[in-house]
C-alpha cells in the first residue's frame, strides 16, 4: 500500500486546482454513470459481454499506461520472483474479473443503488473482521441490517440479483485483501500490478463471456459504447482516486467512500429512472452510515 500511496503522492503533485474531494466525487459520478450506461446497453449486448469488454478496455489502457511487462518479463527479473508475482497476480486478476461480472449481472436484475449498497458488505466485513474494534463491528452490524432490508425487498422479485450482488461483495472483499498484497510489492505498486491483473482477468474471462460480447465487436457503435463504459467505470475513477488519496488523509478518504452508495442511487434515479422505495432508502442509509462509522477507525 505504501508504494501505491507513494505513486499517488507524485500524481498529487500535478497542478490540478480541483479540491481532492471534488476529484473523488467526479470519479464516483463517472464510475456509476458508466454503470448506468452499461444497463442501457444490456438490451443489445448481454451483461456478461459488457462486463468483459469493460475489463478488456480498462486492461488495454492500464497496460499501455503502466507497462507492467517491465516487472514481469524483463531480463532483470529472476524466474523465482516472476513466478511469485504471477501466483499473486493471477488470483487477483480473476477476482477483478469475477467482481465486475457479478456486479454487472446484478445490476441487470436490481436497481443500481441497491446493488452497490449490498455490495458494500464486502469491504466493511474485511475491515471489521480484521480489526475487531467495537466501532468496526458496529459498522458491520449496521451494514448487515441495511443489506437485510434491501434483500428482503428484492428476494421475492429477484433472488438471483440479490445473490449476485452479495457475490460481488465477496469478490470486492477478495479484491481488497489481494490488492493490499500486490501493493506491498514495490515493483507492482503504483498501478503496475493492477494493470497486469486486469489483463489476466480479461484473458481468464474471455472463454466464458467473449461470445456474449461478440455482437459489440461487430458493431463499431456498440463497441465504442462498451469501451466508453470501461473507461468511465474503471480507468477514470482509478486515476482520480490516486490523486485524491495523495491529497487527503486516509480517514477522510475512507469517509468519502460513504458517498458511493448514495451516488449510485442518485445516478440510478437520473439515468435509469430507478426511484427507491422507503424501505430501500432506509437500507441504503444504513449502509452509508456504516461506511461513515467505519472510516473513523482508519
Amino acid at each position: 500500500m505504501d508504494a501505491v500511496l507513494s505513486r499517488a503522492r507524485r500524481l498529487g503533485g500535478l497542478p490540478w486546482r480541483t479540491p481532492p474531494q471534488g476529484l473523488f466525487v467526479v470519479g464516483a459520478v463517472t464510475q456509476y454513470v458508466g454503470s448506468g450506461l452499461a444497463v442501457l446497453l444490456f438490451a443489445r449486448v448481454p451483461a456478461a459481454g459488457v462486463a468483459w469488454l469493460r475489463v478488456l478496455s480498462a486492461a488495454v489502457v492500464l497496460v499501455a499506461w503502466q507497462r507492467p511487462w517491465r516487472v514481469l518479463g524483463g531480463d532483470g527479473v529472476a524466474r523465482a520472483t516472476r513466478s511469485s508475482r504471477l501466483r499473486l497476480l493471477v488470483p487477483f486478476g480473476i477476482t477483478i474479473a469475477a467482481m465486475n461480472t457479478a456486479f454487472y449481472l446484478a445490476i441487470d436484475h436490481l436497481p443500481l443503488g441497491t446493488t452497490v449498497a449490498i455490495e458494500f458488505i464486502g469491504p466493511i466485513a474485511v475491515t471489521a473482521l480484521g480489526s475487531h474494534t467495537r466501532r468496526d463491528l458496529g459498522a458491520l452490524a449496521l451494514a448487515s441490517s441495511g443489506v437485510l432490508l434491501l434483500s428482503d425487498v428484492h428476494l421475492a422479485g429477484s433472488p438471483l440479483g440479490v445473490a449476485l450482488a452479495l457475490a460481488a461483495g465477496v469478490m470486492w472483499a477478495g479484491y481488497i485483501v489481494l490488492g493490499h498484497r500486490v501493493a506491498a510489492d514495490p515493483a507492482l505498486g503504483g498501478g503496475r500490478g493492477l494493470a497486469a491483473a486486469m489483463a489476466i482477468g480479461a484473458l481468464a474471462l474471455a472463454p466464458f463471456t467473449a461470445s456474449a460480447g461478440a455482437k459489440a465487436l461487430l458493431s463499431p457503435g456498440l463497441l465504442a459504447a462498451c469501451i466508453g463504459v470501461g473507461l468511465a467505470s474503471s480507468v477514470v475513477p482509478y486515476a482520480l482516486d490516486q490523486v485524491a488519496m495523495a491529497r487527503l488523509p486516509r480517514a477522510r478518504f475512507a469517509l468519502l467512500l460513504a458517498l458511493l452508495p448514495a451516488t449510485a442511487t442518485l445516478v440510478g434515479i437520473v439515468v435509469l429512472g430507478q426511484v427507491p422505495g422507503g424501505v430501500e432508502l432506509v437500507g441504503i442509509g444504513f449502509v452509508v452510515a456504516a461506511t461513515a462509522l467505519r472510516s473513523h477507525a482508519e
